[in-house]
């Protein structure tokens, strides 16, 4: 009798650099699968620059890196009352220093982004080794990370939207700019813990961490309910940490 040779199964078809861009938001387990073929991160790297750059530029006319620093001093009260109790002419110079500072970061900010990520992929990665014995690549994960930080330019979006729309800039700040969380609506200044707790709770930032852990189940064989536990967890740490620091400089 004549034996039936097995078909190994078939790969899918390599994606795009498009269609990894369109799928993270619509198929996000096909982008993450095809990054075991290739981790190329530049696409949304590029991609997270140009969206930065046209916020920053929109902040910088509509609202003025002046008032965004002084908007931030209003939200730390200490620091401002440290401003107001020096001269006149070191309080002015030490504005001017603290502005030009706040417009370089904030125009470099995707090169700290990177170096944030590059940090992410790191603790993840002992993470999964260490604690779930997966077997992963550095590479893979940077890419990964990448690619599961694209619902935050959503983020920038609608801030643009909002301050081109003619939003009072009374209250902007780059560190909560739209309402898509809770601590967008609490007084930063008199309740800072509070107001840092409920920021975390941000429906892009879920939306981001969400698809962290379903890409770590596709580049890896990582259960999901491991892959969800590390990625939240990590998260919570972090949130505690900056609970912490905002109860420690109130």
């Amino acid at each position: 009798m004549a034996t039936t040779a097995a078909v190994p199964p078939q790969e899918p078809a390599p994606l795009s650099e498009a269609q990894r861009l369109v799928n993270t938001f619509f198929a996000p387990s096909k982008t993450f699968t095809d990054l075991r073929r290739s981790a190329v991160w530049w696409a949304p790297f590029l991609i997270t620059v140009v969206f930065s750059t046209v916020f920053v530029y929109v902040v910088d006319q509509k609202v003025g890196f002046r008032k965004v620093v002084e908007n931030q001093l209003r939200l730390q009260p200490k620091q401002a009352e440290r401003f107001e109790n020096m001269p006149a002419s070191q309080r002015e110079t030490a504005m001017e220093r603290q502005t030009t500072i706040t417009k370089g970061i904030s125009y470099g900010f995707p090169l700290l982004m990177l170096a944030w990520h590059a940090i992410v992929a790191g603790v993840l990665l002992a993470t999964l080794k260490f604690g779930a014995s997966a077997e992963i690549k550095y590479k893979t994960l940077f890419a990964l990370v990448l690619y599961a930080g694209l619902p935050g330019l959503f983020k920038a979006v609608l801030a643009v939207v909002s301050l081109l729309a003619g939003v009072a800039s009374d209250a902007f700040t780059f560190q909560n700019p739209v309402a898509t969380n809770p601590g967008y609506f609490i007084d930063a200044a008199s309740s800072p813990a509070l107001f840092s707790l409920l920021s975390s709770i941000d429906v892009l930032t879920i939306w981001t961490l969400v698809l962290a852990a379903i890409g770590i189940t596709c580049v890896s064989k990582v259960k999901r309910g491991a892959a969800f536990a590390v990625v939240f967890g990590w998260y919570a740490v972090t949130v505690l940490l900056g609970v912490a620091i905002a109860l420690a400089f109130a």
